[in-house]
């Protein structure tokens, strides 16, 4: 059950040769800067969601393996992902889950203390705001991009005004444009289900390399049948001799 789905879609990847990987890495970060701010784009691999492993608890062991709850198949899914050690990526790619989806089942299993909470608050945080637990303002106040106070404050100005409680914290400058567009579009985003058959992905070999391959192959079945050509002329040349 335990499948890495994305680790062998690199892996394909990476036998691809440098200067091919170059371009790739520069028209992803193009797109990438062109859709969310910098700050978004340096994120510590520790706080990227995707990349987490949730860590069963010995009561998601437990219930896993008795299902004494009677609870949705994916649910009892998304635990035994967790027990393989997989990360929040390859569960949706395995289980053809949205990383909405899956944010979803995680939240409710760490409620129910089937799997640990994670060490990294962003973790939660982010989490959270995929699954629509957390609004935008209090993602912002869980991951300590804005204090209590603040959020309180911009609670009271939303009262008082008709602009979305996001453009208020902007407006108020507790947060910047860039970090309001880029958790929105990535939670737009994570909506989306990814469909991924590493097979799929090109070997790191080149038109010209297959086609000179097919030639030698002709060329070898030419000499071939040239031999056989020569034998019968050889055999037709003897056959005159003794007759001649």
């Amino acid at each position: 059950m335990k499948k890495n789905l994305f680790s062998l879609f690199l892996e394909k990847i990476d036998d691809f040769p440098l200067w091919i990987k170059q371009i790739i890495c520069m028209k992803l970060s193009e797109d990438i800067k062109a859709q969310v701010c910098e700050k978004f784009l340096k994120e510590n691999s520790d706080s990227i969601f995707s990349l987490y492993k949730p860590v069963l608890t010995y009561k998601g062991r437990e219930e896993l393996e008795k299902h004494s709850c009677g609870l949705d198949l994916n649910i009892y899914n998304f635990l035994q992902y967790c027990e393989n050690d997989l990360s929040i990526l390859d569960i949706s790619l395995n289980t053809f889950l949205s990383p909405e989806e899956t944010a979803k089942y995680f939240i409710f299993c760490m409620e129910q203390g089937f799997v640990e909470k994670p060490e990294n608050i962003e973790i939660e945080a982010m989490a959270g705001f995929i699954a629509g637990k957390f609004r935008t303002g209090e993602y912002f106040a869980k991951k300590g991009m804005i204090s209590d106070s603040q959020l309180e404050k911009a609670v009271d100005m939303s009262s008082k005004s008709s602009k979305k409680f996001a453009q208020i914290l902007v407006d108020m400058g507790f947060i910047t444009q860039d970090d309001v567009s880029a958790m929105l579009k990535f939670k737009e985003e994570s909506k989306k289900r990814f469909v991924l058959d590493y097979n799929s992905v090109p070997e790191g070999k080149s038109e010209f390399c297959d086609k000179e391959e097919m030639y030698k192959k002709e060329i070898e079945d030419l000499k071939c049948e040239n031999e056989k050509l020569k034998k019968k002329i050889s055999q037709l040349l003897e056959i005159v001799k003794n007759y001649a």
